[in-house]
């Protein structure tokens, strides 16, 4: 390494959001609702009084093929894995919305407001995408918002206004651990040749991890702000460039 080349100490080079976010993800242990079919009192949304006729109970497939010719068994393992991922994604992409409403600081406001809107937008094509191939499967996808929050393998930050840091941090433990669960289901649709869930979870996996990508590199430790920083003080400054000489002509 050159001898005028500066580092960053190493203790220095992964911020706490990055760590903290990776080692919850590491130590998280998503299992799947297989066991949550069909009407369940506990559950909102499932014993309102209503006159309306019922076709099909949630979280239950069809015993017929529904024009898809794998066994019942495994339409129905598939169908409800798949359930709890859409479930989780609605719950991301409540508190994406979250984020992006409270977006502020330099570096925020704008530029991070775009990109969680953007994230929103995934996050509702994925939603989609896997609401859909439940109903093509012969399932009933969950709609309740508070259903969908005690079946999801994520939950919602905390109500209030916290740093953009610490969302950003938030969002980035959901997408892990939404990455985590994928694979565990695709590996399990390649078992039981549901090669149409593969699919369509390959394609939402890729962009998970191109979403989890933003946020790592978000999180990471350059800043332009601390640059501005610099200006006015010398803490925290591993550059090493002190404060600027306010009797420069340039300034």
């Amino acid at each position: 390494m050159p001898e005028n080349m500066k580092t960053v100490p190493t203790s220095a080079k992964t911020p706490q959001e990055i760590t903290s976010a990776t080692v919850n993800a590491r130590n998280f242990e998503g299992k799947f609702n297989l066991n949550a079919t069909g009407f369940d009192p506990s559950m909102p949304g499932h014993v309102t009084p209503h006159d309306m006729i019922l076709r099909q109970a949630p979280r239950t497939v069809k015993k017929e093929g529904a024009g898809i010719g794998l066994p019942y068994e495994v339409r129905l393992e598939m169908a409800l894995m798949l359930d709890d991922h859409q479930c989780a994604l609605s719950v991301a992409m409540h508190q994406y919305n979250k984020h992006h409403w409270l977006s502020e600081g330099a570096e925020s406001f704008l530029s991070l407001h775009e990109l969680l809107n953007e994230h929103i937008n995934q996050t509702h094509d994925h939603i989609d995408k896997i609401g859909e191939r439940v109903a093509r499967l012969g399932g009933v996808p969950t709609a309740h918002p508070v259903t969908q929050h005690q079946l999801s393998y994520i939950k919602h930050e905390v109500e209030g206004r916290y740093t953009m840091r610490d969302f950003i941090r938030n969002d980035l433990e959901h997408e892990l651990k939404i990455q985590d669960m994928l694979r565990k289901q695709i590996k399990r649709a390649h078992d039981l040749m549901d090669f149409g869930t593969v699919e369509v979870l390959e394609e939402v996996l890729r962009d998970r991890e191109d979403l989890g990508y933003h946020l790592f590199s978000v999180l990471e430790d350059d800043t332009l702000v601390r640059g501005m920083e610099h200006l006015v003080k010398k803490e925290g400054n591993m550059a090493g460039d002190g404060i600027v000489d306010n009797k420069n002509k340039l300034q």
